[in-house]
């Protein structure tokens, strides 16, 4: 599968791959071994970056930069346009790299890339939309205007879990604002990272523009550390976890650059006496397995009135164990596995530490390999927390399918208990009440203190209309949709003196 993919986009004999020496990479400092999560082998080796290649890279986005930001903004877009309709010629193809490297299920992965292609459509819009504003000014014969111009070369560092998507969200709206894109992906997934760059940089070099978007894989501390340093970036959008987060926002800052932070989410659905339970069942199995619990928009902690719980329980935990549990890339697989061993060990410790707390684990919550394979595979798991509803684990963002369910008898307590944890990224809550979904939402800031929030929705699933990203923990970065490109550029207040005269604001004389 593979093979076929890499070799429908012309990508067989490409020089950072090798599908041969996959299981003999492992010794080598320059190759990194990629590892299908579903059988838990080696499928291909990848060439790393060293010092030296990394600063050749930045050095060609940054000069790139210097002749992309006078190309005009709606030329600009019609790159991104060209862009989008490769991506739509191999979609399934880049699907079953995602599928073949992070073991997303094939509809979730295909589905990932129509995301890039929406953004790149949206792009193209933008490209014609990058206003600024006119403004009065208070001295006479004189004239003020904002202005956005490009910012720079942009680093971009994504996760694992969405390796197609969230470089998308950055590159694609970069590239309209007129800015350049240096990419450092997740170790674990390279393959998708080296399909996706060599795509879009193939399309705008035969639009003659090189260097647009430039891929740099490798390790932390030989390229990772150098990326966040480098003054030659002055944005960098980073999506992981709190603790990388913390990392690049720190060096970052020290270089009075600006950062785009997505981290961490552990996010709750509150569910009350007058949902619908059978929408509510639904909505939750999907964004508490979906992706095996591996998105940053997880649900995590359920919140439901006392009145409704049992019922509610009873049909996830029915839904639960009904779930297929599989191959990936086989049709009807709704959960593959987790992206590796490591992950399989959060998720028991997990497991185990609720079980000290007094959780009781109603369905899951072992390792499960299926019938012919050996890979990464475990049971999704509902945990009820106690009476006393204290379950100290699900203060914490466990990267697996862990749902800890909780009670409730007022709605402002479930706020509350929505709202209490480190991170602030997705949030919904399921009722026939317009005021109590009105309450959730309420516009002094009182209800959800996330990024999102839903009204009888899950917590997964965003639309790239839309702003995505959360608050508090979660970084407070802005990406995708809404006015989101504004991190992508800088802002310009210009005055035009056309009176002939020298006028002082704010009434000052100074003769």
């Amino acid at each position: 599968m593979l093979r076929n993919a890499l070799n429908a986009m012309g990508l067989s004999s490409h020089p950072r791959i090798n599908l041969d020496l996959a299981a003999n990479a492992a010794s080598d400092a320059l190759l990194e071994v990629v590892s299908n999560p579903a059988t838990g082998k080696a499928i291909a080796a990848v060439k790393l970056d060293d010092e030296r290649s990394y600063y050749e890279a930045i050095g060609r986005s940054a000069a790139a930069f210097k002749r992309w930001r006078e190309i005009p903004a709606p030329v600009r877009g019609q790159v991104v346009r060209a862009i989008g309709d490769e991506f739509r010629k191999h979609k399934q193809s880049i699907g079953a790299i995602i599928t073949a490297e992070v073991g997303k299920i094939t509809s979730e992965a295909v589905g990932e890339v129509q995301e890039t292609i929406d953004i790149a459509d949206f792009a193209v819009g933008l490209s014609r939309q990058l206003y600024g504003l006119t403004m009065p000014s208070e001295r006479p014969g004189h004239a003020m205007r904002e202005q956005w111009l490009p910012l720079g070369p942009i680093g971009v560092i994504s996760a694992f879990n969405f390796p197609n998507a969230v470089w998308a969200w950055n590159a694609m709206l970069a590239a309209v604002c007129g800015d350049t894109v240096v990419w450092k992906p997740s170790l674990l997934a390279p393959l998708t990272a080296i399909a996706t760059n060599t795509i879009a940089q193939r399309v705008a070099s035969s639009w003659g523009h090189e260097d647009l978007f430039t891929l740099v894989i490798g390790r932390d501390e030989v390229v990772g550390e150098r990326l966040i340093a480098d003054t030659r970036l002055p944005l960098i959008s980073a999506t992981g976890s709190c603790r990388m987060g913390k990392r690049v926002g720190e060096v970052v800052a020290k270089r009075l650059g600006r950062s785009l932070l997505e981290l961490g989410g552990n996010n709750a659905a509150i569910v009350h006496e007058d949902a619908d339970l059978d929408l509510a069942a639904r909505a939750i199995l999907f964004a508490a397995v979906g992706t095996c619990g591996q998105r940053c928009t997880t649900t995590r902690r359920l919140i439901v009135h006392e009145k409704v719980v049992d019922a509610l329980l009873s049909k996830l935990v029915k839904a639960y164990s009904s779930v297929r549990i599989g191959d990936p890339g086989a049709e009807g697989t709704l959960v593959g596995p987790l992206v590796n061993a490591r992950a399989v060990e959060g998720f028991s410790a997990a497991i185990a530490a609720a079980r000290t707390q007094g959780g009781t684990v109603l369905v899951g919550g072992e390792k499960d390999a299926p019938a012919g394979l050996s890979g990464y595979f475990v049971q999704p798991a509902i945990v009820r927390a106690p009476a006393s509803n204290k379950l100290p684990i699900a203060n914490e963002e466990t990267f697996a399918p862990i749902l800890y369910v909780f009670t409730f008898r007022d709605p402002e307590e479930a706020i509350e208990m929505q709202n209490s944890v480190a991170q602030g990224l997705s949030s919904a809550i399921f009722t026939r009440s317009a005021a109590l979904a009105e309450r959730f939402l309420s516009p002094a800031g009182t209800g959800s203190d996330c990024g999102l929030a839903y009204v009888n929705m899950g917590t997964s699933g965003a639309e790239i209309g839309g702003a995505f990203g959360g608050e508090k923990e979660t970084g407070g970065g802005r990406e995708s949709g809404s006015d989101s490109w504004k991190a992508y550029m800088r802002r310009q207040t210009c005055s035009i003196n056309f009176s002939g005269k020298i006028e002082l604001a704010q009434g000052i004389r100074f003769e």
